[in-house]
C-alpha cells in the first residue's frame, strides 16, 4: 500500500485548485462567441428591406447565406456590416445591400440559368442557388476561383459550376443565360455578354470609370432596353476587352 503525507496531498490539492482556477481564467479572457445568426438577421432587416428590398425570395436567401464564411479571417466580424470587404487580390466582396439590389434586378425565376461574372469570394454565387438558379460564374484571378470553388462545395451547392476565365468573353458552350449579373465594372456593355443573353433574359452591369452606373438590360425581340439604376463603385473588369 501506498502512504501519502498530509503536506504530499495538500500540494496536490493545491496544484489541482490552482490548475481549475488558471483555467477558469483564461475561459473568461476568450472572446464571446459571435451570434452571426441576429447579425445576419439584422443586415436583412436594417440594410435590405427598410431601403426597399422586397423580393421575399432575395430576402430570404440573404437571410439564410452565411455571409461571415465568404469574408476572409481578420474582417470576418465585419461581415455583416454595411459596406465592401476585402477578399484578397485587390477584390472586394460587394455590400450586402448591393447584392440584394442586383439579385433583384434579374427578376429570378425558379430553376433559370445565370452567369455571374467575377465570382470573387463566391458569395453572389451562393445566394443566386438559394434562390433555385443554375450558376454559372467565372473568375480571373485563379486564386480566387479555386478558393470560391472549393468553399461553395464544402457548402454542398450542387448548382454552381466555377470557372476560372475571362468574363469579358462570358461563358459561350452553355449559353444562352435567363440572367447575367456582372459584380466588376467594364467601361463598356460587352457584345459576348448581350449575345449570350436569351430572349427576354436580364443583364445587371455596373458601366463606366470612377463611379459608374449600375444598368438593367432587358432583350425584347432582338433589341435591348436599358434602365439605369443607382451610381456604384465597383473594382475594374478585366481581361480581353474589359477596356476598349
Amino acid at each position: 500500500m501506498v502512504h501519502f503525507s498530509y503536506k504530499v496531498a495538500s500540494s496536490i490539492l493545491g496544484l489541482l485548485l490552482w490548475g481549475a482556477v488558471f483555467a477558469t481564467a483564461q475561459e473568461s479572457r476568450k472572446p464571446p462567441a459571435i451570434d452571426f445568426k441576429s447579425q445576419r438577421e439584422r443586415m436583412v432587416e436594417t440594410q435590405i428591406r427598410a431601403r426597399g428590398i422586397a423580393d421575399k425570395k432575395v430576402l430570404a436567401a440573404m437571410g439564410r447565406v452565411e455571409r461571415h464564411r465568404f469574408v476572409p479571417e481578420p474582417y470576418r466580424t465585419a461581415a455583416y456590416q454595411d459596406h465592401p470587404l476585402p477578399i484578397g487580390a485587390g477584390q472586394t466582396i460587394s455590400q450586402p445591400y448591393i447584392v440584394a439590389l442586383m439579385t433583384e434586378l434579374l427578376d429570378l425565376q425558379e430553376n433559370e440559368k445565370i452567369l455571374e461574372i467575377g465570382t470573387g469570394s463566391g458569395y453572389q454565387a451562393a445566394v443566386l442557388a438559394e434562390m433555385g438558379a443554375e450558376v454559372y460564374t467565372i473568375e480571373i484571378v485563379p486564386s480566387l476561383a479555386a478558393s470560391a470553388g472549393a468553399l461553395l462545395r464544402e457548402m454542398g451547392y450542387k448548382n454552381i459550376r466555377v470557372r476560372t476565365g475571362d468574363g469579358y468573353r462570358g461563358w459561350p458552350e452553355a449559353a444562352p443565360f435567363d440572367g447575367i449579373v456582372v459584380t466588376a465594372a467594364p467601361d463598356h456593355v460587352p457584345e459576348p455578354l448581350l449575345q449570350q443573353l436569351k430572349e427576354g433574359g436580364r443583364l445587371v452591369i455596373p458601366v463606366g470609370t470612377g463611379v459608374q452606373q449600375l444598368k438593367k438590360i432587358t432583350k425584347r425581340r432582338g433589341k435591348i432596353e436599358i434602365t439605369n439604376v443607382i451610381p456604384v463603385r465597383f473594382v475594374p473588369l478585366t481581361g480581353s476587352g474589359a477596356g476598349k
